[in-house]
């Protein structure tokens, strides 16, 4: 059984017990969190689809850490003109862990 959800202006293909990385979400760490953005159901029954959501469907989730991703540089410039900008990034995320799908 899995699902696709939508997070953070993502989609994501989800099963119970996988953990990934998602835009940072407003919750403490070892909280549940509940995605109610439900896009599509795959289980023994079929394929649900929603119309964009499924009404009722959602995933239940623990937040297990916030933290940052890796460092980007990024770096503009103009040719002949004396013009650099160095800028760094880091995007900050929260890894959470599927529990458990309902729909």
């Amino acid at each position: 059984m899995y699902a696709i959800i939508e997070t953070g202006g993502k989609q994501y293909r989800v099963k119970e017990g996988d953990t990934l990385f998602v835009e940072k979400l407003e919750v403490e760490e070892g909280e549940k969190v509940e995605l109610s953005k439900v896009l599509l159901i795959s289980n023994d029954d079929g394929v649900k689809v929603g119309k964009p959501y499924i009404d009722g469907a959602k995933v239940e989730a623990t937040a297990l850490e916030h933290g940052k991703g890796k460092k980007i540089i990024v770096f503009k410039y103009k040719p002949k003109k004396n013009y650099r900008k160095k800028q760094g990034h880091r995007q900050p995320y929260t890894k959470i862990k599927i529990e458990k799908i309902v729909g």
